[in-house]
């Protein structure tokens, strides 16, 4: 499973301007609610952010991964942020998070939902990918490393 397939370019932001934890995933939101895979943003916030308040997504190592299983969207998508300062995301370790991945995959896409975030959080246990994705100058970059292992 190619990760890319469900992302691109115009998916990928590196300067986010969000200040907060429900700033990001607002940004992330709107970021993907420009993609014909989403049929309700302000659902899809609500259910971002109903699954945040549930238990953090902010796994540690400057790296989140907000999402939803959702009827606000026709198939699985993923959406990747920057902030080079880094935002309170209530991280497991209690540092900033630089890195996030908004997935939103349709209600019933449980076992690829599972599958795509268990590959995102491999790639990120590598200080070396993280550090790849903190250096990226070109959304193609991030594309190339998301699919970096089969």
């Amino acid at each position: 499973m190619k990760l890319s397939k469900f992302c691109d370019e115009s998916l990928v932001i590196f300067s986010l301007k969000a200040e907060g934890k429900n700033d990001v995933i607002e940004e992330l939101v709107d970021l993907v609610a420009t993609s014909n895979m989403v049929k309700n943003r302000d659902q899809l916030l609500q259910d971002v952010v109903d699954r945040e308040s549930l238990v953090t997504t902010g796994v540690g190592y400057g790296v989140a991964f907000p999402h939803a299983k959702t009827r606000s969207v026709k198939g699985i998508i993923i959406a990747f942020g920057r902030s080079s300062q880094g935002i309170d995301f209530d991280a497991m370790d209690h540092k900033p998070v630089h890195l996030f991945f908004l997935i939103a995959a349709p209600e019933d896409a449980i076992g690829a939902h599972l599958n795509v975030m268990a590959r995102l959080s491999y790639l990120m246990k590598s200080e070396k990918n993280r550090q790849k994705l903190l250096e990226a100058t070109s959304p193609g970059d991030v594309l190339v490393l998301m699919d970096a292992i089969d």
